[in-house]
C-alpha cells in the first residue's frame, strides 16, 4: 500500500463501501490510504508469538491497512523479543513501542490480552491455539489466528466452543487460510460453485517438499525449552506436518466440496528423519479421504530431501477438472468450460488482513473460525489414521479424549513419546 499513489481522501461512508470484507467469496476492496477515520477505528494489534510468522503477520497486517499499529508483544524466549524489536524497527513509529509493553514467559500472552490492543495476532505452535482463542475471546478482543487451531479432537471441541462465543460477542476471527483470500483461488472457486465442473467426483492434493529447520539443542535448555524451539516436530505442539502444513491442501478441498470428510484411511512413516533432533513426527503421509455424498480425496504430504516437490489442488467433476496451484501460479479449469486465470495476483498474506479489518471497520465482522478448525480436523483425522493404522472417521476424530497438550507446561524436563507405529 505504500507506494501506491495518495489519493483524494474518501469520506468515512465511502469508506465503508469499499472496504467491505471478503463474504461469500468476493475478494474486498484494498483499503486506501487515508481513508480511515482516528479513534475507534484505529487497529492496535497485540502479537502473541514473536517468531518469523508472527513478524511476518504483524507486518502484513501494519502494511494492509492504514491506522494499524503495534501496541504490545509477547513471546516464551527473551531473544525472540530481541529479535522482533531489530525487524521491527524497519516498519517505523507504528511497530515502535516501549521496552515494557513486551512480555516474556509463558503466560506473557496473558499480558498483552489485558493491553487496550484489539486486534490479537496468535502465531505461537499450534498446541497452544485452542486456550489463547478462548483466553482472546474471553477478553472481547478480534482475532488473526495462523492455521492450524488445534492438534487433536478436544482442542478442536474447545476451538469450535469458542466459535460460537466469538459470533455471541460479534467479534471478527480471521485465519491463516490464505488461499480464501488469494485472487486466483477465489475466482476458480467462483466458478467450480458455479457448476463449471458440474459435480465434483473427486480430488488430488499435495504438499510434497524437502525438509525444513531444526535447532541444535544448547546445553542450557530445558527440554520443555529444546521442544519448543523445535516444535515442527512434536505433535503436541504441531500436531505433525500433516496438520501444521497440509492443512492449506485439505482446506481448499473442503471448500471446493462444501463440507468436510467422513472418514480417513492412511499410512506413513518416518523412513528419513530419524534422528532423534526430529521429535517423533513422522515424514510423509497418503490418506484416502471420503466425504459423506461419496466424494473421493487422495491427500499426499512429505517433508523429505532429494525428492519430486508437487505443492498443489485438483478437482474432477463431471464435466471438468480444476487444477489449482499457488506454487506455479496456476489456476485452471479444463472440459467444455475450459478457463484460465490471467489476471493479475494479489499478496494474499496482506490481503488477509485488508479483509478482516475492512469488516471490522465496517461493524460487520466475520468468523472463519470454524472452517478452519473443520480443515485441521480433516488433518488431525487423516494423522491419527496413519498413527493407528486404521480408518477413523470425523465424529471418532471429533470425540477422541486423546489430548495431546499437557494441562500445566513449566521449564524442566520432558520425555518425548515413541515414534507412532502402526498396527501397535
Amino acid at each position: 500500500m505504500s507506494d501506491e499513489k495518495k489519493a483524494e481522501t474518501p469520506t468515512r461512508r465511502d469508506f465503508l463501501k469499499t472496504g467491505a470484507a471478503l463474504v461469500g467469496g468476493t475478494l474486498a476492496a484494498p483499503v486506501i490510504p487515508g481513508a480511515w477515520a482516528a479513534g475507534s477505528d484505529e487497529i492496535r494489534v497485540g502479537l502473541i508469538g514473536c517468531g518469523g510468522r508472527g513478524r511476518g503477520a504483524l507486518t502484513d497486517a501494519i502494511e494492509s491497512s492504514a491506522g494499524v499499529r503495534l501496541v504490545a508483544a509477547a513471546d516464551a524466549f527473551p531473544d525472540r523479543i530481541t529479535e522482533a524489536q531489530e525487524q521491527f524497527k524497519t516498519l517505523g513509529a507504528k511497530a515502535t513501542i516501549s521496552p515494557d509493553r513486551y512480555f516474556v514467559g509463558l503466560d506473557a500472552y496473558q499480558k498483552v490480552l489485558a493491553s487496550d490492543a484489539n486486534y490479537i495476532i496468535l502465531a505461537t505452535p499450534p498446541g497452544f491455539r485452542p486456550g489463547h482463542l478462548k483466553a482472546a475471546v474471553a477478553a472481547g478482543k478480534n482475532i488473526f489466528t495462523e492455521k492450524p487451531v488445534a492438534v487433536d479432537g478436544p482442542g478442536i471441541r474447545s476451538v469450535l466452543a469458542t466459535y460460537e462465543e466469538a459470533k455471541k460477542k460479534g467479534l471478527g476471527i480471521g485465519a491463516g487460510t490464505q488461499r480464501r483470500h488469494q485472487v486466483g483461488y477465489l475466482e476458480t472457486m467462483k466458478r467450480v460453485k458455479d457448476g463449471a465442473i458440474g459435480d465434483i467426483v473427486s480430488a488430488r492434493c499435495y504438499w510434497n517438499q524437502g525438509g525444513l529447520w531444526n535447532k541444535p539443542r544448547q546445553a542450557a535448555w530445558s527440554d520443555l525449552e529444546w521442544q519448543m524451539r523445535n516444535w515442527l516436530y512434536f505433535t503436541w505442539l504441531s500436531g505433525d506436518h500433516i496438520v501444521e502444513q497440509h492443512v492449506h491442501n485439505l482446506d481448499v478441498v473442503n471448500w471446493a466440496v462444501g463440507t468436510h470428510p467422513a472418514s480417513a484411511l492412511g499410512m506413513g512413516g518416518r523412513q528419513v528423519r530419524t534422528d532423534p533432533a526430529y521429535g517423533h513426527i513422522f515424514d510423509h503421509f497418503t490418506i484416502d479421504y471420503e466425504y459423506e455424498n461419496g466424494v473421493r480425496l487422495m491427500s499426499m504430504c512429505r517433508q523429505i530431501d532429494g525428492c519430486d516437490k508437487a505443492i498443489m489442488e485438483a478437482v474432477a467433476g463431471t464435466k471438468g477438472k480444476v487444477e489449482l496451484n499457488d506454487d506455479a501460479r496456476r489456476w485452471r479449469i479444463t472440459g467444455p468450460g475450459a478457463w484460465k486465470f490471467d489476471g493479475e495476483a494479489n499478496l494474499p498474506y496482506r490481503q488477509e488482513h485488508t479483509d478482516l479489518i475492512a469488516s471490522i471497520r465496517a461493524g460487520q465482522p466475520y468468523n472463519e473460525l470454524k472452517q478452519v478448525a473443520e480443515s485441521t480436523l480433516t488433518a488431525i483425522m487423516g494423522r491419527m489414521s496413519a498413527y493407528s493404522g486404521k480408518r477413523v472417521t470425523w465424529d471418532e476424530a471429533l470425540g477422541s479424549e486423546e489430548a495431546l497438550m499437557p494441562d500445566k507446561l513449566a521449564f524442566g524436563p520432558m520425555p518425548v513419546p515413541a515414534v507412532a507405529k502402526p498396527g501397535a
